[in-house]
């Protein structure tokens, strides 16, 4: 899922709610969502800079009872991004040198989004 592909949808008003819905719902089928996580450049990005990123993938950790093998294949083809779902160890050991971003059950995006937001859009 790293090729770029140019009608990726990278937007976060559209990937958000996906990630928190409809790929949440589908990995909650086979075990447990516990935390979802962004790491990569948007982990490291504050929100205010995310426009610099059209174009750039997702990178998406989700912690989960136990690891999935072969996400991909719930991935919807419309959205560009890189999956990895991992148990609570291995998430502790796969984050401890990166900087991320928690957006479930905490969300670090939520404050930042609705001050930098107008009329829904980000600035």
């Amino acid at each position: 899922m790293s090729q770029v592909k140019p009608e990726s949808i990278w937007q976060h008003d559209k990937v958000l709610p996906y990630i928190l819905t409809s790929l949440k719902d589908k990995i909650n089928d086979i075990t447990a969502v516990e935390k979802i996580i962004i790491f990569g450049s948007r982990g490291r990005f504050s929100v205010e800079r995310w426009n610099e990123l059209e174009g750039k993938d997702w990178d998406i950790l989700i912690q989960a009872r136990c690891k999935v093998k072969n996400v991909g294949i719930l991935v919807n083809k419309n959205y560009h991004l890189d999956l990895l779902v991992l148990d609570k160890e291995q998430v502790k050991k796969f984050c401890q040198d990166k900087v991320t971003k928690e957006i479930f059950p905490t969300n670090e995006l939520e404050f930042l989004i609705d001050k930098n937001t107008e009329n829904g859009k980000l600035q």
